[in-house]
Formats: C-alpha cells, sequence, structure tokens
C-alpha cells in the first residue's frame, strides 16, 4: 500500500458543505471526534470505576469501556486515516461535503446511543451503533473496486472485522450471546494487524525520507524483505490466536514469538537515530510497544505474574494509543500545510500517553495503590488527548490562509 506519500485532495469548485474546510477531508471530523472521544471517555470509565457510578447502558462498564476505545475512538482514527489515505491509493476523489458530515454524524450517534442504552434499549442501541460501519464498509469496498485498486482489499476485510467484532459486543449486551469480551478482543487484534501492516510500511518510508535529508551519509532502514512477511506472519498469527483462544495452551509461545519477530523487525528500521525528531521517534515507540505487548502478553501466559490488564494496556494504551496519535498529528500538520515538526505541546501529548502507558501497565505492581495509578494512568491519557484536541482542532476545522 503505497500510502507514505498521502496527500490532501484539495475540492475543485467546491460548493455547499463541501465548500466547509471541515468536511473537506475524512482526516478533519474524524481525527478531532476522536481526539474528544479518547479524552472524555476515559473520565466518565474512571468515574464508574472508582466509584461505581453506572455507565448508564445496557452493557457492563468494563465492557463499554473496552467497546468505546476500540470502536469508538479505534474507530474513528482509522476511518480518518482511510478516508484520507483511499483517495491517494485509487486516484478517485475524496468523500467529503454532506456524505462526510452524515457519516460523522452516524459515528456521533453510535457514541450517544451507547450511553443511552439503558432508556432506548439494547436493540435501538446496537442498530444505530452497528449503522456506521455498516456504511463504512461499502463505502471504501466501493472506492477500491471502482479504481481496480484489488491489492488494497485487505482493507475492507480489516473493515469487516471491525464490524463483526462490534457486533459480537452487541450480542452480549441484547443477552444473546456471551461475546462481549469476544468481540473486544477481535476489534483490539484488529488495530494491532493494522498498526503492524501500516506501520511496518510507514514507520520505515518516514526514517529513511528524514535520514536520507538529515544523514544522507549514515546507514538507512533496512529494504522490505522476505524477512518482514515472516514476521508479520507470525504477528497475525499470534493476534489471531489471543482473539479467539487466549487460553489455549499454545497461545503464549505464539504470542511471545510475534513479539520477537516483531522487535526484530523495528530494530531493523534505524529507530535511535531519530531521537531529536519527536513527530517520527513516536511512531517508533509505537511499534517498540506492539512488540513488547505481545512478548509480554506471551511471557505471563507462562508465568502469570500479572494480571492480563498490564500486557493487555501495553498493547491498547501503549501501541494502539501511541500509534494513532503519531499518525493523527503527523497527518494533520501534513494534510493542514503546516511543517512536519513536533512543537513543545505535540511532544508533551506524546510523553503524556507514554506516560499513561507506562503506569496502567505498573498499576499492578502499586499494591494498595494500585486504584490511584489507574486513576492517574487514565488523567494522563485524557491529558494527551485533551492537548491534541486543543492544538489541532484550528489546523483540522479551517484551512492555511
Amino acid at each position: 500500500m503505497a500510502i507514505e506519500s498521502i496527500r490532501e485532495v484539495a475540492p475543485v469548485r467546491a460548493s455547499g458543505m463541501a465548500s466547509i474546510a471541515f468536511f473537506s477531508a475524512g482526516f478533519r471530523p474524524f481525527f478531532l471526534l476522536a481526539g474528544i472521544w479518547a479524552a472524555a471517555a476515559v473520565p466518565i470509565w474512571l468515574a464508574a470505576y472508582v466509584h461505581g457510578y453506572a455507565v448508564g447502558g445496557a452493557l457492563p462498564a468494563m465492557i463499554w469501556h473496552a467497546h468505546e476505545m476500540v470502536y469508538g475512538y479505534g474507530m474513528a482514527a482509522v476511518t480518518g486515516f482511510l478516508l484520507t489515505a483511499v483517495p491517494n491509493w485509487t486516484g478517485r476523489l475524496p468523500l467529503r461535503g454532506t456524505a462526510l458530515a452524515l457519516l460523522g454524524a452516524l459515528w456521533l450517534a453510535g457514541r450517544v446511543a451507547l450511553l443511552a442504552s439503558g432508556w432506548i434499549g439494547a436493540a435501538a442501541a446496537a442498530a444505530i451503533d452497528l449503522a456506521f460501519p455498516a456504511v463504512l464498509v461499502p463505502v471504501i469496498a466501493r472506492e477500491v473496486t471502482a479504481a481496480k485498486s484489488f491489492h488494497n482489499l485487505p482493507v475492507v476485510a480489516i473493515l469487516g472485522a471491525l464490524f463483526c467484532g462490534n457486533l459480537l459486543v452487541h450480542l452480549h449486551a441484547l443477552d444473546v450471546a456471551y461475546t462481549g469480551a469476544l468481540g473486544n478482543r477481535i476489534g483490539v487484534a484488529t488495530l494491532l494487524l493494522l498498526i503492524a501492516l501500516i506501520g511496518g510500511r510507514i514507520v520505515p518510508s518516514f526514517t529513511r525520507n528524514w535520514l536520507a535529508k538529515h544523514r544522507p551519509e549514515g546507514r538507512m532502514p533496512a529494504p522490505h524483505s522476505a524477512l518482514d512477511w515472516i514476521c508479520l506472519a507470525l504477528a497475525a498469527i499470534g493476534l489471531v490466536a489471543w482473539a479467539a483462544a487466549p487460553g489455549a495452551a499454545a497461545t503464549p509461545a505464539l504470542e511471545l514469538a510475534a513479539g520477537l519477530a516483531l522487535a526484530v523487525r523495528l530494530a531493523r528500521w534505524r529507530g535511535l537515530a531519530t531521537l531529536r525528531e519527536p513527530l517520527l521517534f513516536v511512531l517508533h515507540a509505537g511499534y517498540a510497544w506492539l512488540a513488547a505487548g505481545l512478548a509480554l502478553n506471551g511471557l505471563n501466559g507462562f508465568l502469570g505474574w500479572l494480571p492480563p490488564g498490564a500486557p493487555l494496556h501495553a498493547l491498547t494504551i501503549g501501541a494502539i494509543g501511541t500509534m494513532t496519535l503519531a499518525v493523527m498529528t503527523r497527518a494533520s500538520l501534513g494534510h493542514g500545510g503546516r511543517p512536519l515538526a513536533a512543537g513543545a505541546g505535540t511532544t508533551a501529548a506524546y510523553a503524556l500517553v507514554t506516560l499513561a502507558a507506562v503506569l496502567r501497565v505498573a498499576a499492578s505492581l502499586a499494591g494498595a495503590l494500585t486504584v490511584v495509578v489507574i486513576a492517574a494512568a487514565g488523567l494522563a491519557w485524557s491529558a494527551a488527548f485533551a492537548l491534541f484536541v486543543i492544538l489541532y482542532a484550528p489546523i483540522l476545522i479551517r484551512r492555511r490562509t
């Protein structure tokens, strides 16, 4: 997938809703919505976790929290990325204007419906929430097939997997089947596989471009080779095993192998050489969390010395949170016509999401202070994304003049 050269497609003779900058490209509304929801949803969860407040919906609070991080925040971030990348892959005009606004409204309606499902009923909430991916999948499939860009069909399959995982969570809320945990694992595994695949293309590509400009005499990241495909295959096997059968005897070994394979892959990309450019180094950090989280999950399966939440949050807060924040900031700057450099505020947001991951992984070792450390991790996460919203809303809402 040629994603390293994504450019914003400016509207030509746009009129009506399409002339509004906010609805001129998919990254604008969906990155902003993702940032707002990431910052807001965790305090709602913390209130339920620390003080015992009910979230107000048909789902148990723990399942709601995981669902909203995956199918709320994660889905919005992925949608913003894909609606911006797919036009570059296919050469077709991007979704914009009224159609984009309606798609954003569908996503927002799903968040409200989940919070209000105790009043409107689990069936209505499921129908409203599932409407968003049910529309998004054929939209992306149409663009890919219309351009005969069939090599990008795996993206459609990934979106289909997210739809199926979301459906399984709602079946739990409807008391049809107790598949909420399975549905959330499918969502997490799918997002992690997307990071392994697409992150594995953009991280070495951006690094190579930066090194060629700033350190042309130095060693470059290793080119894509058969080793990368082997590492990706091991990652896919490990993630599928964890999602489908986390308690199986072979799963820890497969996860450990996946983590080590991705660590080997990451070591070939010259990440330490990019330390002085946070906008680039954070991509390496996000991929490192993916490798470390899988390896930690595998080791924990053998040793059982940590609660399952510790390695899980290395994957969710660490890998998903860091990588999505990194991509959203970089894409917003690039498509918004700003220099590709992280200012102090952006660097602080990266530091906060890293702090959130470290605190949440370490919380199980805090003894009597576990709840305090978990709350601190949640506040650091919310602060990171609140900072993103404050800094990037002006870039996302209006064009540079």
